[in-house]
C-alpha cells in the first residue's frame, strides 16, 4: 500500500473516531433520528476502510476482524436505542475497538513506500533494474515489477500482435501480472517507466492503459528513465516525446543532455544521474556468467565479436544496410580465430515489417543464410548484458545504446560505416580525405578526416599536413577555410568556434556562445567586406565576426527563412554575397533574407517568382542573382534592386533526378553549383542525370555534353556522398575556365566551358603522412566517445587481423572518456535515482 493511500486511510479513521465520539452525547440525549444517521455514517465509513484494506491485503488481518467487530457493535447500538445504560456499555466497547483498529493498522499496514516498475520488453529491463534493486533492498519500500503488454503496429498505426514477456524474467525477480495490480486502488507512491512514446511510436505501442497521461492520475511521482544510453550524441527524435509532459522526473545521463530536450520543460524535472544500464554492464562484466552450452564450441580459442545491427542504421539507408550485413558475414565466414555473435535490435524485424516491408524478404534471406551457415552465433537470449560480458569487442553502428555499454565496460569499440561493403582499394583513402572544394573558400587549405588541416603552400593542390584543429579525432568539427581581410579562418561545421590560422598554426580560437549540444551547428560560411558570416543549421543565430575589431554579433531573427523542416526533411537554402549584402534563400519558397554586412540590418524579400520551389544554390552574377531550384526544374534570375525576375523552365525533357539512397525518381536538387560566363549558365548535375547549358539571352536550355571522364555513380562505399558534381570557382587569370569537382570519385578538373577542353588537377597527399595522422583508437567527438572508425586505412578485416593504423586500444583511456558523459559511472546510478525519489517522497 502506498503512503498516499495509507495516509488517506488513517485520515478517514481519524474522522471516524471523531464522529464516533459524538455518539455519546447523542445517545445520552436520546436524539434518535440524528443518532441513527450518525450510526449509519460510522458503519459506512468503517466498511469503506475495511473493504479497501481487505482488497489490498486480504481478509486475514486483525485489522479486518476489528472492523467487523466495530460494525457489529454499531449495529447492536441501533437495537438498544432508548436504553441509556446499555447504549453506553456498547458505545464504550466500540470506542475501544476503534483504538484497537488504529493499533492494528499501525502494525499491519506499516508506513512504507510503494514503488512500481513497468518494463515492457525484457531486453530493456536493464534500464530499470538497478533502481529496482535499490528499492527492493530498502526495508521501508515495497517494490513491484509489473511487465506490461505491448503491440506491434500495422503501417496504418493499428495494433496487431500482442506481446507479453513477464514469463521471461529471471526467477530472482518477483513478477506481478498487470491484471493482479489495481492501480486505482493502490495508488503507488512512484511509478518508473522506460517507454516515452505513448501512442506516437510507429513500430510498437504499450497497452494504452499504460500511456503516461493515464498513469499520472494514479501516482504522485511518475519517473521516466531512458531505455537507451548514449555514447555522446542524442537523436532529435528524443527531444519531445509525449511522456515528458506528464512525468514528474526525467533521468538524463549527464547535465549536458538537458539541452537536447524541449527548452519549455522545466529544468527541475531533469535528474542528471547517469544510466542504470551502465550499472548492470559494470556489475556483470566484473563477474561474467558461463556461456550457453551451444556457444562453447564455437567460441573456444577465438576472439568473440559482438555484431550490432540497429534500427536507425537500417532506416537511414536500408539497401546499404543489407549489403553491409552480407559483407560483415563474409568477413567472418571461414575464420578460425574469430567468432561473430550477431544480436539484432529487438525491434528490428518489427520495424522492417512496419516501415520497410519491401526489404523484409531480403533481410529474412540474409538471416537464414547466417543461421544455416552456422559459422557464428545468433543471439536472441534475454540478457544483452550477459552477451556483452562474454564478448571481447564490439562492431556495429555508433548511435546505439550497445556502443556505450561496451565503451563503459572497457572493451574495444569498432564503428562500422554502413556504406562500406567491400575491402578498400589502393586509392579509396580519397573518399574521406578529399571532401571537396568550397566555392567561397581558399583552396590552399583543406580540412580532412580527423579534424586535420592540410596546406598546399604553392597552391598547386599538393597538400602537406599543417596542424590539428582540435583534440577530437573525428566528428568533422570544421568545414572550410575562408579568407577574409587577408587572413585565413577555419569555419565550423559542428564546432562552435572559429579558428584564425597563421603561418605556424592556430593563432586564435574565437569562441562563440555555446548554445547547442548536438551536431550540425552550421552549414556554410562566407566573407563580405571585413566580416565573416556563419550560416546556421541548428545553431540559433547567424554569426557575424568582425575580422578587424574581433567583435562577434548574433542575428537570431528570420532563421526559419532558410533552415527549415519540410515534410520531415531538413532543408537548407543557398546563399551568396552580392554587393554589400549577404543573401540567404529559402529552400521551400521564394523568400530571400538580405543582411547588410556593415549595419547588420535584415530584410526578408520575395523574388516575385511564380514558381515557389525554393533555392538550393544562390549565385551572384553582376547585377543579378541566380537561384537554382531545390525542387523542380525552374531556374530563376532576379535583380534585388529592380525586382526584375525571369524564370527559365525549358529543361530538356530527358532530365531525370534520382534520390541517391532509395533510387526513386524525384524532383529535388537537379543542379549543383553553376558556372556563369557572359553568355551562358553551365549547370552540372547534382541529383540530375545531365549537364545543361542555359543561354542567358534567349533562355534556351540544352544538354551540354562535356567529357570529363568523371565517375558515374560513387566509386565505392568509401566515396559515399550525395550529388554528382559542382563548379567550385573560376580558374584564376583564365577566361571561361572553371574548376569542377566530381564528388563521385573526388577528382578536380579544370574546364574551359567554351571549348569543352579539360584537364584533371591532381590533388595529392603524402601517403606516409596520412597514415601517420590516422587516428585509429581515440576520442572521436563529443557525440561519439573513444573508439576506432572503419575506413580505408582501418577496414573490418584489418581490425579482425589486429592491424590497426594509428592509436592502439587503451582500456583505461576509454573508460575515462565515457565517464565524461555519464554521472555516477561507478555503477551507483540506480542507487542515486532511488535515493532521490525516496527522499523527495519523504519530504526531505
Amino acid at each position: 500500500m502506498s503512503r498516499a493511500v495509507r495516509r488517506q486511510l488513517f485520515e478517514t479513521l481519524e474522522t471516524l473516531q471523531q464522529v464516533n465520539q459524538l455518539l455519546e452525547d447523542l445517545l445520552i440525549n436520546g436524539e434518535a433520528e440524528e443518532t441513527i444517521g450518525t450510526l449509519t455514517d460510522c458503519q459506512s465509513c468503517a466498511v469503506a476502510i475495511g473493504t479497501q484494506i481487505e482488497k489490498i491485503y486480504g481478509e486475514n488481518l486483525q485489522t479486518i476482524h476489528a472492523f467487523e467487530n466495530y460494525c457489529e457493535q454499531i449495529y447492536q447500538l441501533t437495537l438498544v436505542l432508548g436504553d441509556t445504560a446499555k447504549c453506553r456499555e456498547i458505545y464504550l466497547q466500540s470506542n475501544a475497538e476503534l483504538q484497537k483498529i488504529r493499533a492494528y493498522m499501525e502494525e499491519e499496514i506499516p508506513d512504507r513506500l510503494e514503488a512500481v516498475f513497468l518494463p515492457y520488453k525484457i531486453s530493456m529491463w536493464d534500464s530499470l533494474e538497478s533502481v529496482w534493486m535499490a528499492a527492493d533492498t530498502d526495508p521501508s519500500c515495497d517494490a513491484y515489477v509489473i511487465p506490461i503488454p505491448y503491440y506491434d503496429k500495422n503501417q496504418d498505426g493499428s495494433f496487431k500482435a500482442e506481446h507479453y514477456e513477464g514469463d521471461r524474467y529471471p526467477a530472482d525477480i518477483p513478477v506481478v501480472h498487470y491484471n493482479d495490480y489495481n492501480f486505482e486502488l493502490r495508488r503507488p507512491d512512484v511509478i518508473f517507466i522506460h517507454n516515452p512514446y505513448d501512442q506516437f511510436n510507429n513500430v510498437t505501442s504499450v497497452h494504452p492503459f499504460f500511456y503516461s497521461k493515464n498513469l499520472k492520475q494514479f501516482t504522485d511521482c511518475l519517473v521516466y528513465i531512458p531505455y537507451y544510453s548514449t555514447s555522446g550524441g542524442m537523436s532529435d527524435a528524443q527531444s519531445q516525446c509525449m511522456a515528458y509532459y506528464f512525468v514528474d522526473y526525467i533521468v538524463i545521463q549527464a547535465e549536458k543532455y538537458r539541452k537536447f530536450f524541449d527548452p519549455e520543460l522545466p529544468d527541475e524535472k531533469f535528474l542528471p544521474m547517469g544510466s542504470p544500464k551502465f550499472d548492470k554492464v559494470i556489475r556483470i562484466c566484473n563477474n561474467p556468467p558461463q556461456p550457453p552450452e551451444d556457444w562453447r564450441e564455437k567460441t573456444a580459442g577465438k576472439k568473440v565479436y559482438f555484431y550490432n545491427t540497429s534500427i536507425n542504421g537500417m532506416l537511414a539507408n536500408t539497401p546499404a544496410f543489407l549489403k553491409k550485413m552480407e559483407y560483415v558475414f563474409k568477413c567472418f565466414e571461414g575464420r578460425s580465430d574469430a567468432c561473430i555473435v550477431w544480436r539484432p535490435h529487438p525491434l528490428l524485424e518489427s520495424t522492417f515489417a512496419s516501415m520497410r516491408g519491401g526489404y523484409k524478404k531480403s533481410y529474412d534471406a540474409l538471416k537464414k543464410y547466417y543461421v544455416d551457415s552456422d559459422f557464428g552465433i545468433y543471439d536472441d537470449t534475454p540478457e544483452i548484458t550477459d552477451t556483452i560480458a562474454l564478448c571481447d569487442a564490439y562492431i556495429g553502428d555508433s548511435g546505439t545504446s550497445v556502443t556505450s555499454l561496451f565503451g563503459m565496460a572497457g572493451k574495444p569499440v569498432f564503428i562500422l560505416n554502413n556504406n562500406i561493403s567491400t575491402r578498400p582499394e589502393s586509392d579509396d583513402w580519397r573518399g574521406e580525405m578529399i571532401k571537396g572544394f568550397y566555392p567561397y573558400g581558399n583552396d590552399e587549405w583543406m580540412v580532412t578526416h580527423g579534424n586535420k588541416l592540410y596546406r598546399a603552400p604553392k597552391r598547386d593542390y599538393k597538400y602537406k599536413y599543417f596542424c590539428d584543429l582540435c583534440d577530437y579525432a573525428g566528428g568533422d568539427y570544421y568545414s572550410w577555410v575562408v579568407r577574409v581581410g587577408g587572413r585565413n579562418y577555419v569555419c565550423p561545421l559542428h564546432a562552435q568556434n572559429i579558428l584564425l590560422i597563421g603561418e605556424k598554426g592556430i593563432e586564435k580560437r574565437i569562441e562563440l556562445e555555446h548554445c547547442i549540444e548536438q551536431r550540425g551547428a552550421f552549414y556554410g560560411a562566407i566573407g563580405c567586406g571585413r566580416y565573416l558570416f556563419l550560416i546556421p543549421n541548428t545553431y540559433p543565430a547567424i554569426v557575424r565576426y568582425d575580422t578587424t575589431t574581433g567583435k562577434v554579433k548574433y542575428y537570431k531573427d528570420c532563421l526559419d527563412v532558410f533552415a527549415i523542416n519540410v515534410e520531415g526533411e531538413r532543408r537548407l537554402g543557398g546563399f551568396c554575397v552580392w554587393k554589400d549584402y549577404v543573401f540567404i534563400a529559402s529552400p521551400a519558397d521564394n523568400q530571400v533574407l538580405a543582411i547588410h554586412a556593415e549595419s547588420g540590418k535584415q530584410q526578408v524579400l520575395t523574388t516575385g517568382a511564380v514558381n515557389n520551389c525554393g533555392c538550393s544554390s544562390l549565385i551572384a552574377d553582376e547585377q543579378d542573382l541566380w537561384l537554382l531550384p531545390y525542387s523542380g526544374r525552374v531556374i530563376t534570375k532576379w535583380n534585388p534592386e529592380t525586382g526584375k525576375v525571369h524564370e527559365y523552365a525549358g529543361c530538356p525533357k530527358e532530365l531525370r533526378c534520382t534520390q541517391p539512397i532509395w533510387e526513386y525518381e524525384c524532383e529535388d536538387i537537379p543542379f549543383g553549383y553553376a558556372a556563369i560566363d557572359d553568355d551562358y549558365v553551365y549547370l552540372p548535375p547534382h541529383l540530375g542525370n545531365m549537364y545543361i547549358r542555359l543561354n542567358k539571352r534567349t533562355g534556351e536550355m540544352t544538354e551540354w555534353k562535356p567529357d570529363f571522364g568523371q565517375q558515374r555513380g560513387a566509386k565505392s562505399g568509401y566515396y559515399s556522398s550525395i550529388g554528382n558534381a559542382y563548379f567550385t570557382k573560376q580558374a584564376k587569370g583564365k577566361k571561361n575556365v572553371y574548376n569542377l569537382f566530381s564528388t563521385q570519385d573526388r577528382k578536380l578538373y579544370e574546364v574551359n566551358v567554351k571549348t569543352d577542353e579539360y584537364q584533371e588537377i591532381h590533388v595529392e597527399f603524402d601517403m606516409e603522412e596520412l597514415k601517420k595522422n590516422e587516428p585509429g583508437f581515440g576520442e572521436q567527438s563529443e557525440w561519439l566517445k573513444y573508439c576506432c572508425l572503419e575506413n580505408a586505412f582501418n577496414s573490418l578485416p584489418d581490425f579482425l587481423d589486429g592491424n590497426i593504423i594509428g592509436g592502439v586500444f587503451d582500456r583505461d583511456r576509454q573508460i575515462r572518456a565515457y565517464g565524461e558523459i555519464a554521472a555516477n559511472y561507478d555503477g551507483t546510478s540506480g542507487d542515486k535515482i532511488y535515493e532521490f525519489v525516496r527522499d523527495k517522497l519523504s519530504g526531505q
